[in-house]
């Protein structure tokens, strides 16, 4: 498949400060692409170089096969959404919709077509003669994405658009962005810091940290096998449990626990050897109850916290004097200072060397 957006060996300093350093991306027309990390990780700043909001250092961008490392923004082919809305507030959102597209000189008919278009894409049609203050911050982000909908762009740029809405209203228009991308099959690239958006929405997520990206790759990929210990630790809530020890013979020691790595898929074959490393293991991977028979090992851990959350109960317990968490059914009754045995399964487990951090 053809790229919609290449970048090679991008550079980006501030004086002495290094922000972006030689970064290459390749994003696939039509892809959803995601970039995901901390804040001051370089995910925005990456967003507006793509734009042409900011002027980089070295290395190049071209968009559609075009060269447009050094073109102004408007020639650039994109549309972009921020986390402000930016919209006018003395226009209607019909006026917001089209005054980018007058000042292009779009002839009449078709600004009125475009804009009619993305009214009912996004379902604001009977919010075209309202102004800005009259609307909530679903409806006004429904409008900035309009916004960017009209110019029938190629590329579509996401910088945080749902950070400034509540819960509810996160959820549902993360739904409708999903929705969009399948209707209309454009190239998107959006930032967030959100990893439930960065998972529900990416085709592929790109996990930044230190203007570089850690991993590049499928949701299901970043979750399952993450290529370091800060992208374990960074994807997942609560986060994946850790414990420091030693590799030997193929098994994982660390004081009082003993795990054998029997069916765990390594990298490379040749990294089998004996070495100090740390297991990761997911909290929704921690087995209990009648399901502990069946896993190839068990262990004991003392409970120490109790967080009912609906669904879901997680609970925090010291597994080797090292904090434990295990997400368990949201009707499992569990009580502080509790002794539950629970089953771990090394083949679902994460491995990685503790000095480098690399995925073994």
């Amino acid at each position: 498949m053809a790229n919609s957006v290449e970048i090679r060996n991008l550079d980006l300093s501030f004086g002495s400060v290094e922000v972006l350093k030689d970064l290459n991306l390749d994003v696939e027309q039509g892809e959803f692409l995601v970039l995901l990390g901390s804040s001051g990780c370089g995910k925005s700043t990456l967003l507006n170089c793509i734009a042409g909001l900011l002027e980089v250092t070295s290395g190049q961008m071209f968009i559609k096969g075009k060269n447009v490392t050094w073109a102004e923004p408007s020639e650039r082919g994109i549309g972009m959404v921020f986390q402000s809305y930016a919209l006018y507030p003395q226009m209607t959102v019909k006026g917001n919709l089209s005054f980018g597209l007058k000042n292009a000189k779009v002839p009449r008919i078709e600004i009125e077509e475009r804009v009619a278009r993305a009214a009912e894409i996004l379902q604001i049609e009977p919010l075209l003669n309202r102004k800005p203050g009259a609307l909530s911050g679903g409806q006004r982000q429904r409008v900035a994405i309009g916004r960017a909908l009209v110019r029938e762009v190629d590329v579509f740029l996401f910088d945080e658009p749902l950070s400034n809405l509540d819960a509810k209203l996160r959820v549902d228009l993360r739904v409708e962005l999903k929705r969009l991308h399948n209707q209309l099959n454009n190239t998107m690239i959006y930032v967030t810091h959100d990893q439930v958006e960065a998972m529900t929405l990416a085709d592929r997520i790109a996990v930044m940290k230190n203007g570089k990206i850690m991993q590049l790759g499928s949701p299901d990929e970043i979750y399952n096998k993450p290529k370091n210990l800060y992208v374990a630790d960074f994807i997942g809530s609560p986060s994946m449990n850790f414990l420091e020890g030693q590799l030997e013979g193929g098994t994982f020691k660390k004081d009082g626990v003993v795990l054998p790595m029997t069916g765990y898929q390594y990298v490379n074959s040749s990294q089998v050897d004996d070495r100090p490393v740390t297991i990761g293991i997911r909290p929704e991977h921690v087995v209990t109850g009648e399901l502990v028979a069946k896993a190839p090992v068990q262990s004991e851990v003392t409970v120490d916290l109790v967080e009912p959350m609906g669904s879901d109960t997680l609970v925090y317990a010291t597994l080797d004097g090292t904090t434990f968490r295990i997400r368990m059914d949201g009707r499992a009754k569990v009580a502080k200072d509790e002794t539950l045995t629970v089953g771990i399964d090394p083949a679902r487990a994460s491995l990685f060397d503790t000095k480098s951090e690399a995925r073994l």
